[in-house]
Order: C-alpha cells, then sequence, then structure tokens
C-alpha cells in the first residue's frame, strides 16, 4: 500500500475505530502541537476535544505526548509546533499555551491593519513568483507588532502587543499543525497523520 492510499484509507477507518470504542481496535486521538522534538520523535498537543477540524475546541488540559511511531511508513509529515490556540479578531483577543505556567493565557492586543477573505493564494500571503506560501507570523520587534495569517479563517491581522510579550519566542504566535494518532498503548503513536500538511484527496 502507498502512503497516500495508507492515509486514505486511515481517514475513512478512523470514524467506525471511533463508534466501536473497542481497546482491540486501538483509539484515535488529535489536536494542535505545541511540542515537537525531532530527535525524540516525541510530539506534545493540546487536544480537540470538539473533534472537528472545521470548529475545534483547543481547551483540554493537561496537554498530551505521543512518541511518533518507529515505522516511517506510518508517519505523515513531521509536525510543526507552536503557541497559539486562537486568535479572536472581533474581541481582539488572542489565546496562546504558555509552557511556563502549562496552562492557557489570553492576551488583549489592539488591532492595527485587519484583512478579511484572504485565500492561501492571495498575493498578500502567497509569492507567485516563488510559487510558495509567504512566512508567518511575522514579528516586528522595533514596531511591537505580529502580523497572523489564520488559513481557516481567512484572515490577515497586525496586532500591536505590549513589551514584555516580544521576549517570547516567534513561534509563540504561530498556529501548531493539527495531528491524528491511531494507538493502542497510551503515549505511543501506531499511525501518525499531519491533517494540516497531508491532502487525502491528491492521487
Amino acid at each position: 500500500m502507498t502512503g497516500k492510499s495508507m492515509w486514505r484509507t486511515l481517514l475513512v477507518a478512523l470514524p467506525m475505530v471511533l463508534l466501536l470504542g473497542c481497546t482491540d481496535y486501538g483509539k484515535v486521538d488529535q489536536g494542535r502541537v505545541i511540542k515537537f522534538d525531532e530527535a525524540t520523535k516525541t510530539m506534545t498537543f493540546i487536544r480537540d476535544k470538539a473533534n472537528d477540524t472545521q470548529n475545534p475546541d483547543y481547551t483540554h488540559l493537561p496537554p498530551v505526548t505521543y512518541t511518533l511511531p518507529t515505522n516511517p511508513d506510518e508517519i505523515g509529515p513531521l509536525p510543526k509546533a507552536g503557541g497559539r490556540m486562537k486568535i479572536d479578531n472581533k474581541k481582539n483577543q488572542i489565546i496562546i499555551f504558555d509552557p511556563a505556567t502549562q496552562n492557557f493565557k489570553t492576551i488583549d492586543f489592539t488591532m492595527v491593519d485587519f484583512k478579511e477573505n484572504i485565500d492561501k493564494e492571495h498575493p498578500l500571503v502567497f509569492d507567485k513568483e516563488a510559487g510558495k506560501a509567504k512566512k508567518f507570523p511575522v514579528v516586528d520587534k522595533e514596531k511591537k507588532t505580529v502580523t497572523i495569517y489564520s488559513g481557516r479563517q481567512k484572515t490577515l491581522s497586525v496586532i500591536a502587543l505590549p513589551e514584555e510579550y516580544f521576549a517570547l519566542p516567534d513561534s509563540t504566535w504561530d498556529s501548531g499543525d493539527e495531528a491524528r494518532v491511531y494507538y493502542k498503548e497510551e503515549g505511543k503513536a501506531l499511525r501518525f497523520m499531519n491533517i494540516s500538511k497531508t491532502n487525502i484527496f491528491k492521487k
């Protein structure tokens, strides 16, 4: 079975696994990645309580850690970690995961610029000549602003934050990849799918 076929099969099989709810068939878990150690192939994510990629609910604590499969055929693209859980452009608030407190932190910001209906191929977020997406977030420590693109919300926001937050890593303002694992033993993934970077419909 090819890698792409395996992922298509996995996606089709997962709802059945969830319905059966039997330990013999294994379990499925998914969430947003906040930490990834490539050396140890260990990933930590915030579980999606809604189990819905279109309307996720990243509020589950504590974070969950999995060791990725040892078989490379059972691993999709490696995950990108990030600290941003949610940006609310109406309330002018951003929610991040704070590693120091192992909890969420809601930060008020000032909106400097805001654009809607920005799809992933819009010139503001996609470099057509280079044929690739532009890098976000953009952290400007002099202006004390962060430019954030949300592909799900199709929004491009330039937010101003208090100076104290610019001591944090740039990845704080980035959203980690959404990941899914299939497992039988707690903490040990038998299969890993990077939902954010896997196109299951591409042949």
